[in-house]
């Protein structure tokens, strides 16, 4: 929900504002001199494919870096470009750089960043995916099909090896031509270069199969091709599979030797990357700690004299100078944050952090938005990659708008109404803003909720909204405001179930559950499986230290050795789960299989937390009655009483318009938002999206 509206153009400013930001952060804001250039910080924003690179037009990707780029970052990274049309991950003819053609369309988007940030230095990432390609004829080293994917790879042969190498080095030289600054090169991911690299996807016995040696001679020479081919005044980077989470994957060893060979050809810069898409270790959610994983970094970085990038869930300034200053890595990684904040860089350094619109890592408008095929974007900013259709100009006649709600809708429009200039009351009944963001901070995994509510609390100090909580706002209060708008936002309320025996003292709702207003038993049912229903598992399953706050903790509950790193980080290490002493029932009505309401990206690691904790998942339910002897429910045609001592009921979600319908007819400029307005899974993406887009029109 960024607009802008705050930039450094005065030098200085800028001077001083960088002193204060090297004070605070004397990592983060140091130079890196890679000889023949240097980056002004030590701050990457990361690769992220937004949908926007297959739009004929490249204005809107243009704007979108060159935003981000005036802002301070030091280095950006684009979304991946395929080398053929063999190699895409999608389909889209415009995701392919093969052509001298493309160029021009290329150059628009770095036109615009240079003039936007001379400094910045704008890279084109380049790929070839492999078994992962969505096209007929799809290679990797071996005929061996990923687990992800439907199609089955032809073996490459020689003379495939030695075109797909070229094809690299075409893309990169073009790159050059089209003025990007350099390439990253994925060799992991699961993508062509890291099944070179590992033996059970690469069973070739010629000489670019077998030992280790011989493995990695494909990603070896694509890289000093690239090299010799571009000059010595151009960034080569490296992406490399750090710790690719595989059972019998890469051995540390096996990275070192690789990354120690890279070095001597000439790669200026090794990024790292954590995990194959196959892989079962979350590594970007939310329920994973902030910079969980460079450590690993560190370890590579001990044994050669480049630097490296590393990544994964750093998001707020303090973690990246952390990550910085013990000595993991020399530059950071942050995708997402930039997302969610375009401004990041130029809040950190000016001491704005408490301003930051910090990412939360629930994937829910990126990468799930990604995987669908959808344009990317974010649900705290949802103006992300929509630069083009979405801006909160300054407003020319002020409003008196008032606003009933203070949930993600009621926020995200109160806080862009006023920022636009107009002078916004908020009416909140309970003592806290937030909404059903106050509940999904309290479910392990999600503490990252609360910066939500710490960003939104700040804006509405900034932006002088009148702010008036346990204020239960009626309808002839407002009719006698003399509003000029008013917005209604006052969210959903929880849906009861048609169930024999529902006002049973063991019944409680979720928001009791998870308010811990009711005591819960030792037997628990769970009547709904939507995304809360899942979240309430989550909370009374768990015991101990949420995973997200410790890395140690993290690395037990998934199985992952960062100390002794065996093959992949995960070979021969199982799983350690320490989980409440409850027998737990997730029950769903419908019969399609369980968690299909969850996060594409996310939705395999809640499922796959809760079997571990042994919580029993049953689908195609139909509930009877609920007495002294538990919850009686219908299965594949039986009845089958569960002993249970408590019943909370997640049954969905319904609209509250009560107020809305009370003031229909007697105010003008009435407006409903959010969940009053449409009760989707408590769908905050649409809520925030819709307060944000009023706020824009309104």
């Amino acid at each position: 929900m960024q607009c802008a509206l705050h930039s450094y153009r005065d030098s200085d400013a800028i001077g001083i504002a960088t002193m204060n930001a090297n004070k605070r952060y004397p990592h983060l804001f140091e130079p890196l001199d890679l000889g023949f250039t240097q980056i002004k910080n030590r701050i990457v924003m990361g690769s992220m494919h937004t949908g926007l690179e297959d739009l004929e037009d490249t204005e809107a990707q243009a704007v979108y870096f060159a935003e981000r780029a005036r802002a301070g970052v030091g280095m950006i990274i684009t979304g991946g470009t395929c080398i053929n049309q063999q190699s895409l991950v999608v389909g889209g003819e415009h995701e392919v750089f093969d052509s001298a053609a493309d160029v021009p369309r290329h150059r628009k988007v770095t036109d615009r960043v240079r003039s936007a940030a001379p400094d910045c230095k704008l890279c084109l990432q380049i790929l070839h995916a492999g078994s992962l390609a969505r096209t007929p004829d799809l290679v990797a080293p071996s005929a061996i099909k990923s687990p992800i994917s439907p199609l089955t790879p032809r073996e490459m042969t020689e003379e495939d090896i030695e075109s797909t190498i070229n094809d690299f080095v075409n893309t990169a030289c073009l790159a050059r031509e089209a003025g990007y600054a350099g390439v990253e090169v994925i060799g992991s991911a699961g993508y062509l270069i890291s099944t070179f690299l590992v033996a059970q996807t690469n069973q070739r016995e010629d000489r670019w199969g077998g030992s280790y040696g011989n493995r990695m001679r494909f990603p070896l020479t694509v890289m000093r091709r690239i090299r010799e081919a571009v000059g010595a005044d151009f960034i080569v980077m490296y992406r490399i599979a750090a710790m690719d989470m595989l059972q019998g994957g890469s051995s540390r060893e096996e990275l070192i030797t690789l990354a120690q060979a890279l070095e001597q050809i000439g790669v200026d810069i090794i990024s790292c990357h954590f995990t194959w898409h196959q892989s079962s270790v979350p590594t970007i959610a939310t329920r994973v700690p902030r910079a969980a994983f460079t450590r690993v970094t560190a370890t590579i970085r001990d044994e050669i004299n480049i630097p490296m990038i590393t990544s994964n869930r750093i998001n707020m300034p303090a973690v990246a100078e952390q990550v910085l200053a013990q000595g993991h890595a020399d530059l950071v990684s942050m995708g997402r944050p930039f997302l969610a904040d375009p401004e990041f860089v130029q809040k950190a350094m000016a001491g704005r952090e408490d301003e930051i619109n910090t990412c939360i890592a629930c994937n829910q408008a990126c990468l799930d938005h990604g995987m669908m095929g959808q344009r990317v974007s974010c649900l705290v900013n949802p103006r992300a990659c929509y630069e083009l259709e979405l801006n909160f100009k300054p407003i020319i006649h002020a409003k008196r708008i008032a606003v009933v709600g203070a949930g993600p809708a009621g926020l995200a429009f109160a806080v862009t109404a006023a920022e636009r200039g107009n002078t916004v009351t908020l009416f909140e009944a309970s003592s806290e803003i937030g909404g059903h963001f106050n509940l999904a901070k309290r479910i392990p995994g999600k503490e990252e909720f609360h910066e939500t509510i710490r960003y939104y609390s700040r804006q509405l100090e900034l932006q002088a909204v009148d702010l008036r909580l346990n204020h239960w706002v009626s309808a002839d209060e407002l009719v006698d405001g003399g509003w000029d708008e008013i917005v209604v936002a006052t969210g959903v309320a929880a849906r009861t179930p048609d169930i024999d025996g529902i006002e049973h003292p063991m019944v409680m709702s979720y928001v009791e559950a998870i308010l811990g207003e009711r005591t819960i038993g030792k037997r628990v049912a769970i009547v709904g499986a939507g995304g809360i229903g899942f979240d309430v598992a989550e909370l009374v399953s768990h015991k101990g230290v949420s995973a997200s706050l410790d890395i140690d903790v993290f690395a037990r509950e998934w199985g992952i050795d960062f100390s002794n790193h065996p093959r992949g980080g995960v070979t021969g290490v199982e799983p350690v789960i320490e989980r409440a002493d409850r027998e737990i029932y997730l029950l769903q009505r419908k019969p399609t299989s369980m968690g299909r309401s969850l996060g594409k990206t996310t939705g395999w690691a809640h499922k796959l937390s809760l079997k571990r904790k042994g919580v029993h998942m049953i689908n195609a339910v139909e509930y009877q009655r609920i007495d002294d002897a538990g919850l009686s429910v219908l299965i594949a045609g039986e009845t089958v009483t569960l002993d249970v001592d408590t019943v909370i009921i997640c049954a969905g979600q319904k609209s509250n318009q009560t107020l809305f319908e009370a003031l229909q007819g007697r105010v003008p400029g009435l407006h409903l938002i959010g969940g009053a307005d449409v009760a989707l899974e408590i769908d905050a993406k649409h809520a925030i999206r819709q307060g944000c887009e009023l706020a824009a029109a309104i």
